[in-house]
């Protein structure tokens, strides 16, 4: 499969990937036994509006969302129009990639690229920040664990820190709904405020969504800039940061490099999650499962001895099932891991992982995971509720978040 650069220029963000044919290529060597055989494509908003209206209502956990891959279509699109106008990219070459909604994997791979230019200075930081933050709250997310990759952009004067800030600006700027991070409720002003159950506040009758920050190691940095992330991580725990996250691309980097800066976290106290098995490399999959986190992404190339690893460790798992049929780590549902860790009583949590470039919400992974493994009503909202229990933040939450999924329960007749 082919894909054509739309980077006009050469800059110093590190290099362009003009080669997603190739990375493509790449991942096709490494890929799961699980994806030969015929590919399903991944079914969109199951049911209608009607349906839908009732996966929106209830309320529910996010703990698996990378906040650059979650902008919205709209916000891209505007913010390619003025790289195109500027002479940075072709504009022509990434519109209809940002407008489609079912895009394959080259395409998918296109789009990154696109959102790794765009999100290079502060002021488009907080702007994501604002939009994801307030589209996960309009679904009645009521916690969300947000990721990101630190980023340096030396031409402009960002540093990691600078970064970070920007993201944090991006959550005191949320005005639609009150936003509890940092150990404080952020309204408008920021003013102080608490609430009991989702869509009701003490009165008011806005909604609140608790939110706390995830730092991204990527599998691409040295073995001192993953030190650097974590220390950072470590200096803005009092902002919401609560934990650190190993991502990237899967083929790229060896676990050894990052081992001493999650140790180093661990014993700060830092909690941990992994992507872990999008790729096939069973060495990696054993260190990573030795190595106990608090949670892993994926977990798409595991076998048999995998598997029984996994289930004894009880380790929970980031189920992104959108994500896994697009980037076609699995072939379809039908094989899909949900089905056989649910009924093993496993402990596992429905994610987006990118809303914005898989084109779903988690109201859709809901719906998707009910009509995929006939899962009722009863049971969505037991594995949302379900989920409480995995977040990395601290007991006071989970006590408030329980009390959320209580009154939901109550309000349903579940």
């Amino acid at each position: 499969m082919q894909t054509t650069c739309f980077v006009r220029s050469t800059t110093n963000l590190g290099p362009s990937s003009c080669c997603c044919a190739l990375l493509h290529h790449l991942i096709n060597l490494y890929r799961c036994a699980s994806v030969k055989g015929k590919r399903h494509s991944c079914p969109r908003e199951r049911g209608g509006k009607g349906k839908m209206d009732w996966w929106v209502s209830i309320p529910k956990v996010e703990l698996h969302a990378h906040l650059n891959g979650s902008i919205r279509n709209s916000t891209l699109l505007e913010l390619a129009r003025d790289l195109g106008e500027k002479g940075t990219i072709v504009f022509s070459d990434v519109e209809h990639v940002i407008l489609k909604n079912d895009r394959s994997l080259v395409e998918v791979f296109k789009l990154f690229d696109l959102i790794h230019i765009l999100t290079t200075d502060q002021k488009t930081i907080t702007r994501i920040t604002k939009e994801v933050v307030e589209d996960f709250a309009a679904e009645n997310v009521v916690y969300l664990e947000l990721r990101t990759t630190p980023k340096r952009n030396d031409s402009i004067s960002m540093s990691k820190r600078s970064y970070v800030e920007a993201v944090m600006e991006g959550l005191r700027a949320v005005s639609s709904v009150e936003v509890d991070f940092a150990h404080c409720h952020l309204g408008r002003g920021g003013s102080v405020n608490s609430c009991a159950n989702s869509g009701i506040c003490n009165g008011t009758g806005r909604k609140k969504i608790y939110v706390r920050l995830l730092l991204s190691i990527d599998r691409r940095e040295t073995t001192a800039a993953a030190m650097e992330t974590v220390n950072l991580a470590l200096e803005m725990r009092h902002l919401g940061v609560v934990g650190i996250d190993l991502s990237g691309n899967p083929i790229v980097g060896k676990w050894e490099t990052f081992v001493p800066a999650l140790k180093f976290a661990r014993e700060k106290d830092l909690l941990i999650t992994l992507h872990c098995g999008e790729v096939r490399n069973l060495e990696e999959i054993h260190a990573m499962l030795n190595f106990l986190p608090e949670r892993i992404g994926h977990a798409c190339c595991f076998e048999d001895e995998e598997w029984r690893k996994l289930k004894s460790s009880k380790i929970p798992v980031e189920i992104c099932l959108t994500s896994n049929i697009v980037t076609e780590t699995i072939s379809s549902l039908d094989v899909h891991h949900f089905a056989d860790l649910y009924r093993a009583k496993h402990p596992i949590v429905l994610c987006t992982d990118d809303t914005g470039v898989f084109s779903t919400s988690l109201s859709n992974e809901y719906a998707l995971a009910s009509s995929s493994f006939d899962l009722g009503k009863v049971e969505m909202l037991q594995l949302a509720k379900n989920a409480v229990d995995f977040i990395f933040a601290g007991d006071g939450v989970k006590s408030e978040l329980m009390k959320i999924f209580a009154f939901a329960a109550n309000e349903l007749n579940l």
